[in-house]
């Protein structure tokens, strides 16, 4: 999970399309959050090669395991979601304590979010006594910071509205960008 695409869309006409684009183009992890319309139908549609996002219920994570979702993803520690998951939990987090909560209820990952706010040293500093945390910074997360949060001790990204575009051509070239940076920031 180096690199997460997030899908979050106004309209459901292009949200399959646009994951399609992305696992075709490599991305190693595309999440379609909930709160996007017709998110479950693209998930579905799209037969287990995507992940949901926003899941902030023990409902929602059984919604989106049968519709197929190949991993959850929620913007808070969400032990409820963790326990209701036959699939791998990225559970967002910010503090060192809801970090290590987090990774403590089970996640396979934490998200810490918004990482706009905190930066790559953030993540350093939170990793230099629990080095064992699979961290993924997420939430304002741009082509100049893949590097960056590689060098801090992430062990991959989350991307959104810095990736993703409905623009599929511009999409194609983004996501090469990205897919490059990743592979190069985690050699």
């Amino acid at each position: 999970m180096r690199l997460i695409a997030i899908v979050r869309l106004s309209t459901p006409d292009n949200v399959a399309r646009v994951c399609q684009e992305l696992v075709d183009a490599g991305l190693p992890g595309v999440e379609v959050t909930l709160n996007t319309p017709g998110a479950l139908e693209a998930i579905a549609a799209l037969g287990g090669a995507v992940g949901a996002g926003t899941v902030r219920t023990a409902a929602q994570a059984r919604d989106a395991q049968n519709a197929g979702a190949a991993f959850l993803v929620t913007p808070t520690v969400a032990p409820e979601v963790i326990r209701a998951a036959s699939v791998p939990v990225i559970c967002g987090a910010l503090t060192p304590t809801e970090i290590d909560l987090a990774s403590a209820s089970g996640a396979a990952y934490v998200k810490v979010f918004p990482a706009s706010a905190m930066g790559p040293g953030y993540v350093k500093e939170v990793l230099a006594p629990m080095p064992e945390l699979k961290l993924i910074p997420t939430g304002g997360v741009t082509l100049a910071h893949v590097a960056a949060y590689a060098a801090a001790g992430a062990v991959g990204v989350g991307v959104g509205s810095s990736l993703v575009t409905e623009d599929i051509p511009e999409l194609r070239k983004r996501a090469k960008a990205f897919i490059e940076a990743a592979e190069s920031a985690w050699r």
